[in-house]
């Protein structure tokens, strides 16, 4: 059986019953499975999960049973199979139809007659297959052919229009470059690269973000340039968000949403590690792996603790330079990494979670001293979620002022989705 749709078929079943998400998956059963070309196993295990509701509703032409009564294990090799008919042209109709039928005999005997009948049927009649009439229902013909739940489809029709929309849905469907963060403690940007690219990497400076870089080849994370914490993964528009914030040498800033601790590391390393970071989170084990990557990076200003972002820690009223907020969102800017949070139910969760983000804003705002900054981020792409959020705080804290902002959009900045606020406490508090 061919090893590399057999890692692909086991992460995608982790993905579909077990709610994995499918980064975490697919380098597990790699690790495991040792495929010949994990590059093919990525790129089918990626491609299934991008493309589920258009995948589904191709398949729903040629089969009787509703999809959701089907077999986990027949649909998503019916998945993979369609997938690699549809947009993996270096595999011939052939190839796709035998090893699916292949894989069925191993994972679902006595079906391989049905899946190997259903993408044959695909091949004979795909012609006649086509997408739900535009002109009857834009939202529902725009979720079929980018994928992503409706309730998201309409959220982005109502708030950026029909081009806006669409342009955003396509955006978010592309495979993202990986981005890096130069440790400026330890290296240049210009000496980092000279190192990857006589490595054999691929490698180039970003343009937007000051000390990122955009790298591809193997093992990058395994070599000892990253081990000796000369880098971090950071995406540009995390990086681009560190600029906003500004931090300066000698400070004391509390990041109270602070895992996974990327933003904590460009702020310590942007202070020459020089001043005090307060890195905040609710989970043990996500502090623990701050604490492991300070160490890797050189940075010592970074302080760990648990703690519930929504509550106020009085000891720290009123004596932070810049409080971080980085809050718990959607992640609707980031579905070219997390390609799962398209197919997210109903927009049940997007009432609380504002709460939620509210609630951390207002808690955030007690720390900040006099003329201090208070900078409230998501990597969501929702008004309700950003400037939403904002808007409401300031209605009721007019000792806040808003000045900067910054919103980058896939569709036109060519970066995950991100929001970034920096507000600005008045020079005294408002009962002084």
């Amino acid at each position: 059986m061919d090893k590399n749709r057999k890692s692909a078929y086991y992460t995608l079943l982790d993905v579909e019953n077990n709610m994995a998400y499918s980064n975490i998956a697919l380098k597990n059963h790699i690790n495991k499975g040792r495929p010949d070309v994990p590059a093919f196993v990525r790129e089918l295990t990626y491609g299934v999960v991008k493309n589920k509701i258009y995948l589904d509703y191709i398949l729903g032409n040629f089969i009787r049973t509703p999809l959701d009564k089907l077999k986990s294990c027949d649909l998503v090799i019916l998945r993979m199979g369609l997938y690699q008919l549809l947009f993996m042209n270096s595999v011939p109709e052939y190839a796709a139809v035998d090893e699916s039928t292949e894989l069925a005999k191993r994972f679902s005997p006595g079906h391989e007659g049905f899946i190997n009948g259903v993408l044959r049927q695909y091949i004979r009649d795909k012609d006649y297959v086509t997408l739900p009439a535009r002109a009857d229902d834009e939202v529902k013909y725009l979720s079929v052919k980018y994928s992503y739940a409706e309730w998201i489809v309409k959220l982005w029709v109502d708030s950026y229009g029909s081009e806006g929309a669409e342009a955003l849905l396509a955006a978010g469907n592309e495979t993202p470059e990986f981005a890096i963060r130069v440790n400026r403690l330890k290296t240049t940007r210009e000496d980092l690269l000279a190192r990857l690219r006589a490595r054999g990497y691929e490698a180039r400076l970003s343009e937007r973000a000051p000390q990122g870089m955009l790298v591809s080849g193997a093992n990058l994370l395994g070599g000892r340039l990253f081990k000796n914490g000369l880098f971090s993964v950071q995406e540009e528009s995390s990086q681009i968000a560190v600029e906003v914030v500004d931090p300066q040498p000698g400070e004391l800033i509390l990041d109270v949403c602070a895992a996974p601790g990327g933003k904590t590391f460009a702020m310590a390393e942007r202070m020459g590690d020089r001043g005090k970071i307060c890195a905040w989170d609710i989970y043990k084990r996500k502090l623990s792996q701050i604490e492991q990557d300070a160490k890797r990076l050189g940075i010592r200003i970074v302080e760990t603790d648990m703690w519930d972002a929504t509550r106020v820690r009085s000891a720290l009223i009123g004596k932070a330079d810049r409080v971080l907020a980085d809050v718990p969102c959607m992640g609707l800017g980031v579905v070219r990494r997390k390609p799962e949070i398209k197919y997210k139910e109903n927009s049940d969760e997007l009432a609380s979670i504002t709460k939620k983000q509210a609630d951390i804003l207002e808690a955030s705002s007690n720390y900040v001293k006099p003329g201090g900054f208070l900078i409230y981020a998501t990597c969501s792409i929702s008004k309700q979620e950003n400037q939403g959020v904002v808007a409401h705080f300031l209605k009721s804290h007019r000792d806040f002022k808003r000045v900067d902002l910054l919103e980058l959009m896939p569709h036109i900045d060519r970066t995950d989705g991100f929001f970034v606020c920096k507000l600005q406490r008045n020079d005294a508090f408002p009962d002084a």
